[in-house]
């Protein structure tokens, strides 16, 4: 039976489960995650469930902590905290139980550097933004490999040595858009809700359009008759094949669906660490593939820029799509056989 690959899922928002569901996806039995919170949102995939270990249970979480030191190889460390001690107790003793092939950390620098402890090789999963601090370079000198879930266009990072160890992993384009119909704003769960308010009166100005918004989104005083709030929706691809034009944030998971499904989109990049929503949305901005904005437009705005969304050109979104997240699963069990291979 060959070993398992252990994948690491960070707790904020919920982009990291679910990119960890698509590559796992491509070899089921041969992963297992681990995280806080997974037990039954994994579907047929095995999980391990982790002790919290952010400040107050339910905290939106920055990484970083308060202790007076804290070596420059870690963001994350805590003094007299019971969730981080069971946390890292139960992912080493997984480690010394399952003897992995290889530990995918996605993303945790103290993470990637227990799993290092423990004799396993790691797969550092590379996020946008500024990580060019000690603790990410060291983290990066010590994985295996790095796996970058987009387009080395979109990448940002301007060290070699980093770049050259990293292996893009870009959405794979579906075969044709589908026109659509409607406007669909999509707002993630890693920061602070969206103001309702502002979203009733870009519905308001434009009238022949529908809006629909997904997510945490606060309910405006008056709803317009052409705005539906949906909630959290999962599966957010049908939504997004289904609208002509998507609004929203610089996320891996809403931008690949966006790619994906080869549709206009207005990016207004959220409040994220290292500045990773607003590097990407640099990218997309320099390469003509989105409209971006840095700010919620005033409602007046927003005919102009739907006008201006319609008219980007296809070819520059389209080449930054790739082979999809299921060639990174089979990247990594190709390397899980040649590391079990090496020992």
């Amino acid at each position: 039976m060959r070993a398992s690959i252990g994948y690491y899922v960070h707790h904020q928002g919920d982009g990291h489960r679910q990119r960890a569901l698509e590559i796992a996806a491509a070899a089921p039995e041969r992963f297992v995650l681990l995280g806080t919170g997974l037990k039954g949102r994994t579907e047929d995939i095995a999980c391990v469930d982790l002790e919290d270990d952010r400040p107050h249970e339910g905290d939106r979480f920055s990484g970083r902590d308060e202790a007076p030191v804290r070596p420059e190889a870690l963001h994350y460390a805590p003094y007299h905290h019971a969730g981080v001690r069971a946390r890292t107790a139960r992912f080493a003793q997984w480690i010394s139980d399952a003897k992995p092939a290889l530990m995918v950390i996605d993303v945790s620098v103290e993470m990637a550097m227990l799993a290092r402890l423990c004799a396993t090789p790691v797969v550092y999963v590379r996020l946008a933004g500024d990580r060019s601090d000690s603790a990410h370079l060291d983290a990066f000198r010590g994985a295996e490999a790095l796996l970058a879930p987009f387009h080395e266009r979109l990448d940002g990072m301007g060290a070699r040595e980093v770049r050259d160890k990293t292996h893009y992993f870009a959405p794979r384009r579906n075969s044709g858009p589908k026109r659509g119909s409607g406007i669909l704003v999509v707002h993630g769960r890693g920061g602070d809700p969206l103001d309702g308010a502002k979203l009733a009166a870009a519905a308001e100005a434009t009238p022949d359009q529908v809006w629909t918004g997904v997510g945490p989104i606060e309910p405006p005083p008056i709803m317009p008759p052409n705005l539906k709030l949906a909630g959290w929706i999962d599966a957010i691809g049908d939504e997004i094949e289904k609208a002509e034009i998507i609004v929203g944030g610089a996320g891996d998971g809403l931008l690949n669906a966006v790619i994906s499904a080869d549709k206009p989109f207005v990016c207004l990049p959220e409040p994220r660490a290292y500045n990773e929503q607003m590097a990407k949305a640099e990218r997309l901005a320099a390469l003509g593939a989105s409209i971006v904005l840095a700010q919620w437009p005033q409602a007046q705005q927003w005919p102009s820029i739907l006008g201006s969304a319609l008219s980007l050109s296809p070819a520059d979104r389209q080449q930054i799509s790739g082979q999809g997240l299921g060639a990174a699963g089979l990247w990594l069990v190709d390397l899980a056989s040649e590391l079990e291979a090496r020992r």
